[in-house]
């Protein structure tokens, strides 16, 4: 008999219902194991990733399939939290968010850059540790919000605003260092590619929510079918996402400004929907982040010692950077965003990895990545959680208001 980590990487009839069994089920396990010890049930799901992943127990390997399933969950993700959030209130926060962005861009590039300068690592490989500790996963943080009923807190929403604008710096310096390893940088494309990107993000969040005003309610009255509103969200969600790809940012971006455009024009009910299809694809996007973790590239202690320099540089530089930026606020709301940008998730881990296929990293800097990508992804959701401690519950009549 084949073991399952053969069985869900060759053809064959049961590859796809028993990757959803094994990987749906083992997160729902461990989620509701850490829920019932007080813990965050997203960090559980994130070992459940480990345990099951190449280098524990061998179920699972990182596949196409779950790759698929990993990009729409965290894209139903980013649309459910927009969905929560109004481009008004967002805007609001825009100057503060963009200060958080460019702190937690800044000072963990340069911190990652220097400990590897100085760790005697290659130029182009310090460069590239770098512009893997720029990245923020919002995704993570946007799911301990949401689960917990803290969107409407205005730390959350700058968080929100701030990972925005993270993306689209995090890419521009992505852009660069690739330039960089490639050859001649092109100073031009890169600027093209900021006015667009920019345009694009602001556009979409200033005006976005106006159009859908005028556009949904006269597409409704054309579709006979059911759920009409849930399948003219759909549409916007999966338009937007392609475009931000277009316009130099993550598809994530375009989901969450889909829900954002949303949030004040459509019922309840579309809310209600995607949070269904969330808690179905969310589990693979967080059980994937585990997946990646190789633990045979710390075979020595120079590789141990390493990647733990870098996993405080990253905590501590990404806390630092992003808190300072909110000082404005207070120590309460600078705590609660220097904490929630700290998670790298898969933003991290493709940085990695165009790092590896263009060959200018080694095996044991990438593996060094992908494990600060993991480690801040997991020690992230106690932090928010302490730092929310003192926030009105869900439920407690204070949480976001109702859409529609």
């Amino acid at each position: 008999m084949l073991p399952l980590a053969l069985l869900v990487t060759v053809h064959n009839p049961a590859q796809i219902p028993l990757s959803l069994l094994v990987v749906f089920g083992s997160a729902k396990v461990m989620a509701e194991l850490f829920e019932r010890a007080g813990q965050p049930g997203i960090v559980g799901q994130i070992l459940a990733g480990i345990l099951i992943g190449p280098w524990v127990l061998g179920w699972m390997a990182p596949s196409e399939i779950l790759g698929v399933l990993s990009d729409l969950g965290v894209m139903f993700l980013l649309f459910r939290v927009g969905l929560e959030v109004k481009s008004s209130e967002l805007m609001k926060v825009g100057g503060t968010a963009a200060l958080v962005a460019v702190g937690g861009v800044i000072l963990p590039f340069l911190l990652g850059w220097g400990i590897m300068a100085l760790w005697g690592e290659p130029d182009i490989e310090a460069i590239f540790t770098g512009a893997a500790m720029v990245a923020t996963s919002v995704g993570i943080t946007a799911e301990v919000l949401t689960a917990k009923g803290w969107l409407a807190e205005h730390a959350s929403r700058i968080i929100l605003g701030a990972a925005v604008i993270d993306d689209v710096l995090g890419l521009l310096v992505l852009s660069l260092v690739s330039s960089l390893a490639g050859g001649p940088v092109n100073f031009l494309e890169l600027a093209l590619t900021a006015v667009i990107a920019l345009g694009f993000t602001f556009i979409v969040a200033q005006w976005g929510s106006r159009t859908m005003s005028h556009l949904v309610p006269r597409v409704q009255r054309i579709i006979r079918g059911s759920e009409g509103e849930f399948t003219v969200a759909l549409t916007l969600l999966f338009a937007l996402s392609l475009l931000a790809v277009y316009a130099g940012v993550a598809a994530i971006v375009g989901a969450f400004l889909a829900g954002m455009a949303l949030s004040e024009v459509v019922e309840r009910r579309v809310a209600d929907l995607t949070s269904g299809v969330s808690e179905l694809l969310v589990p693979f996007f967080l059980v994937r982040v585990g997946l990646h973790l190789d633990l045979s590239t710390f075979s020595n202690a120079r590789a141990v010692w390493l990647a733990t320099i870098i996993l405080i540089a990253a905590i501590i530089s990404k806390f630092v950077g992003c808190a300072w930026g909110a000082i404005g606020l207070g120590r309460r709301d600078a705590l609660r965003v220097g904490v929630g940008m700290i998670p790298r998730g898969e933003v991290g881990m493709v940085v990695a990895q165009i790092g590896l296929g263009m060959s200018v990293i080694s095996q044991s800097v990438y593996g060094t990545m992908v494990l600060m990508s993991v480690a801040t992804t997991l020690v992230a959701p106690p932090m928010i959680k302490w730092a929310y401690r003192d926030a009105p519950p869900k439920g407690s009549g204070e949480e976001t208001p109702r859409i529609g």
